[in-house]
């Protein structure tokens, strides 16, 4: 594993970096808005990836490396995660394809850069589809303006909702909640099947 240090306009971002044997692809990760790389479905979106032969890169926004649990407004979010996409483009992911990806507030930063990404797919993990009772303050409009293979794995019990399938957009519901500290294995394996999938037509 390599980590790197990469200035943003909203201070420097950590990404970690996951080399897999022959890598065909770069996925972005981003954490939730309190937690850190290390969760449960993003350890095993991880390995998912590396079994289809995609680098992986972890990555930290400005305000967690900074020692902050509140996280930035959006539109700092978001601009720190194309500066650390266009460096990791540039330095590591050379002539490769991206895939934007996330678990809760990192799939909605992923969601809202696809396209200025240039994003080849998305891959949402917990989409927080509004807050916990608050069916009224949605954020499907994110997860709508996304215009590339799009696949969402959602606990069933998720008091975040639930997404609703689309012609471009895969739904994987699992046991449990928003954590997704269940079925690693499946999500894993779901993962790594989707990337194939939607990278073939690319290598």
């Amino acid at each position: 594993m390599t980590v790197m240090e990469i200035d943003t306009p909203h201070g420097p971002a950590r990404a970690e970096l996951l080399c897999a044997p022959e890598g065909r692809a770069g996925l972005l990760l981003g954490h939730g808005a309190g937690g850190g790389v290390g969760a449960p479905d993003l350890v095993a979106a991880c390995q998912g990836a590396r079994a289809a032969n995609v680098d992986v890169a972890l990555v930290e926004q400005p305000y967690r490396v900074a020692g902050r649990r509140a996280p930035a407004p959006a539109h700092q979010l978001d601009a720190a995660w194309l500066a650390v996409a266009d460096r990791l483009s540039d330095e590591w992911f050379r002539d490769l394809p991206l895939v934007f990806g996330g678990r809760s507030s990192g799939a909605r930063v992923a969601c809202r850069t696809s396209d200025d990404g240039e994003a080849v797919g998305v891959l949402c993990l917990a989409f927080p589809v509004h807050p916990p009772g608050r069916p009224e303050k949605s954020r499907m409009p994110e997860l709508d303006g996304v215009t590339v293979p799009t696949l969402v794995v959602q606990g069933e019990s998720d008091p975040f909702g639930m997404p609703g399938a689309a012609p471009h957009r895969e739904i994987m519901v699992l046991p449990g909640d928003h954590s997704l500290r269940r079925e690693a294995k499946t999500l894993s394996r779901t993962v790594e099947e989707w990337l194939d999938r939607i990278l073939r037509p690319l290598d």
